[in-house]
């Protein structure tokens, strides 16, 4: 994962042992979760007081307090490099009119009809790209006005698949 903040970004791994990698560097840290949003940690001897004091889930952006400075962070894991680099990390800012294509594919199936609402971020289709079936997911809350798309039909990138009214 990584973490970018104002003036750098710090590569980060946690593997399945718990340990930690700070670009390439193994760090040792002792935390404590003080609450949900509150931690204590130590490292190398001295004491740091964590808050997150506000968190963006769909941006992964967080301002965090450490010993009373503010830091404004930003987390992108290596999927969310990879949907950047397919041209799909637009679908959090996608309009709520239509639902286009992030990527040439196969649509394998249609999980809504006209009429149905949706939530932000359920799957309303499934689309084949590259030998992988992707659930692409309502950008916005709102009604199916038209599903634009059949079940099979080859669509391209940026084609409309569904308009909501």
């Amino acid at each position: 994962m990584k973490v970018i903040g104002k003036d750098t970004t710090y590569e980060i791994e946690l593997d399945l042992d718990a340990k930690l990698s700070l670009g390439g560097e193994e760090v040792t840290l002792d935390m404590v979760a003080e609450s949900e949003n509150s931690f204590h940690v130590i490292h190398e001897n001295i004491g740091y007081d964590i808050y997150i004091v506000d968190k963006n889930e769909t941006t992964k952006t967080y301002i965090i307090s450490v010993n009373g400075n503010q830091y404004t962070l930003q987390a992108k894991s290596k999927f969310d490099e990879l949907l950047d680099q397919l041209g799909m990390s637009n679908l959090v800012e996608a309009k709520a009119d239509n639902l286009k294509a992030p990527m040439p594919g196969l649509v394998i199936d249609i999980l809504v009809e006209p009429g149905n609402t949706v939530l932000k971020g359920d799957s309303v289709l499934v689309l084949e790209a590259m030998k992988m079936e992707n659930n692409i997911k309502s950008p916005a809350e709102g009604i199916i006005k038209s599903i634009d798309i059949k079940k099979g039909q080859a669509v391209e990138k940026n084609q409309v698949l569904i308009s909501f009214e």
